[in-house]
């Protein structure tokens, strides 16, 4: 079956398909995004497994706090990182208490709440979602569907085109060192210095 293109993040199909496990490419805040739903394990296995990279978490995109809690990033670590969103800032939280489908063996992973009114109104809908850059390993991330197209085919369920997003650059990465002070692993769309 070919995979459904969509032309808003506002489409009732899109919640249906991602709560049913779809996964395909969609805007983020930044750039777009390989997604699926992180509390369904088929949905991330297929991701994973389709982005076929050695470390394969990418991003955990949210809500509110409380998703991320309720998934099992440390309440402590969320409400830390909570100052810097929302925001097109990923913060870098211990994976210890995540389903371990999800963390796929890493430690911390990445999670952010997006300042992007119709991706919140998706987020508040379908809860947290797992989302990578949509491209395949060494390849630029997509800057429109018709590259992701090229990088992906029928492979994916969904495509939302909302037209070319040029060259967006991608969240800022941050972390905590043992004293609470910031760690920049890699600046993007908000610098932080």
């Amino acid at each position: 079956m070919p995979a459904l293109r969509i032309s808003a993040l506002s489409d009732p199909r899109l919640i249906d398909l991602l709560k049913n496990g779809a996964i395909g490419v969609m805007p983020t805040d930044t750039v777009y995004g390989l997604v699926g739903i992180a509390n369904n394990q088929l949905a991330i296995t297929r991701l994973y497994h389709l982005k076929s990279r050695a470390r394969q978490p990418g991003t955990t995109i949210a809500a509110t706090t409380d998703q991320l809690i309720a998934l099992g990033f440390p309440r402590a670590e969320v409400l830390k990182a909570a100052r810097f969103w929302p925001n097109a800032v990923s913060v870098e939280m211990s994976a210890a208490s995540l389903p371990r489908y999800l963390s796929d063996g890493q430690e911390h992973m990445a999670a952010r709440i997006p300042a992007h009114s119709d991706l919140q109104k998706l987020l508040l809908t379908t809860g947290p979602l797992m989302t990578t850059s949509a491209n395949t390993p060494n390849a630029p991330t997509s800057q429109s569907i018709d590259q992701a197209i090229d990088y992906f085919g029928e492979k994916i369920d969904f495509y939302v085109d909302i037209g070319p997003l040029g060259d967006r650059p991608p969240s800022t990465i941050i972390g905590f060192d043992s004293a609470g002070e910031i760690i920049v692993y890699r600046q993007g769309a908000v610098p932080i210095l």
